[in-house]
């Protein structure tokens, strides 16, 4: 790690597009994640060799610029159109139809998206950061080395810890929108044996599940699996243990979709930090005198795939402004 580059923790879709930004203009830059691949929570899990979401489910397109991205990942094969239409579940109601824009989907995964995006830009996985520092003559440093510049892609309670209070308070306060757990459960049957959704469901009033998808459908392969993203208020009663929430998950997805057969195979993942509680109305990215930067879903004013990767691209613009 060299004083002349910008070092950006974090290689979700925020952080690989403000380092993209960056790298195309010509800056120094250096993307550290702690997990093996990028992504964040654009994630995918391989089930006997076949790959599943389990974090964003999809993504949706309204800024010109981003819609260019997606085009380009719709010509290169890795996205698809999905659907405008989800199914409302409402236990004790009839299953409503409710239309919206369109959905994106992966044949290979929505985690491919990221590494598409990351391709030939300098990552290095299995890097975990634990402090981010002034120097004793007040330049930034990631665990110790000097940085141009630091841009932290990630949650606000997982950026607030790696600062220092006492040299970076204004940030440190800033980052105050709090961020609800999920646990994704992944169910794999030996045949489509559910009632049609068609696509997926948005689950309301139900003590264990607030969302549905069809990842056979998503995907494109009519595979017979289902993932289900558990309550905010379910994930929290079971961080510790999140595999002894499957029974009750298991159960709940069979009710609500009607099916006809036990799971195969369920996993559950946990997200401690899912999705934020709310969005900003008024700013896209923290970006302090000292280039100390923070971007993600939560710095929009609806979070989502494509509110995350405007974060990093406006960071990254303002980034190169600045260094010149």
């Amino acid at each position: 790690m060299g004083a002349r580059e910008v070092v950006v923790v974090g290689a979700g879709i925020s952080g690989v597009a403000c380092a993209r930004e960056l790298r195309s203009a010509g800056v120094d830059v250096r993307l550290l994640d702690r997990g093996r691949r990028p992504g964040g929570r654009m994630a995918s899990r391989r089930f006997d060799g076949r790959p599943a979401d389990i974090g964003a489910s999809y993504l949706t397109v309204s800024d010109d610029d981003f819609a260019a991205v997606v085009e380009q990942w719709r010509a290169a094969g890795l996205a698809r159109p999905w659907t405008d239409t989800f199914t409302a579940l409402t236990p004790g109601a009839e299953p409503e139809s409710k239309q919206g824009p369109v959905r994106w989907g992966t044949p290979g995964g929505i985690r491919t998206l990221i590494e598409a995006l990351a391709d030939g830009l300098d990552v290095v996985p299995g890097h975990e950061v634990g402090r981010v520092a002034r120097g004793r003559d007040g330049a930034l440093e990631v665990d110790g080395e000097p940085a141009r510049a630091v841009v932290l892609a990630m949650p606000d309670p997982q950026a607030a810890r790696l600062l220092d209070p006492a040299a970076h308070a204004s940030a440190h306060t800033a980052l105050d929108v709090e961020f609800e757990p999920v646990l994704a459960l992944t169910a794999t049957y030996a045949g489509r044996c559910w009632r049609d959704l068609p696509h997926g469901a948005f689950v309301n009033d139900d003590p264990a599940l607030s969302w549905i998808a069809d990842d056979g459908r998503r995907r494109g392969d009519e595979a017979p699996v289902l993932v289900a993203h558990s309550t905010p208020r379910l994930a929290a009663r079971h961080l510790d243990d999140p595999a002894a929430a499957g029974p009750e998950l298991v159960e709940a997805l069979g009710r609500l979709v009607g099916a006809t057969q036990h799971p195969e195979q369920a996993h559950v993942h946990r997200w401690s930090l899912a999705r934020p509680a709310r969005g900003r109305e008024h700013a896209t990215y923290l970006l302090t005198d000292d280039l100390l930067g923070v971007c993600g879903d939560a710095w929009s004013a609806r979070p989502r795939v494509e509110g995350a990767w405007l974060s990093g691209r406006d960071l990254g613009r303002e980034l190169v402004r600045r260094i010149g």
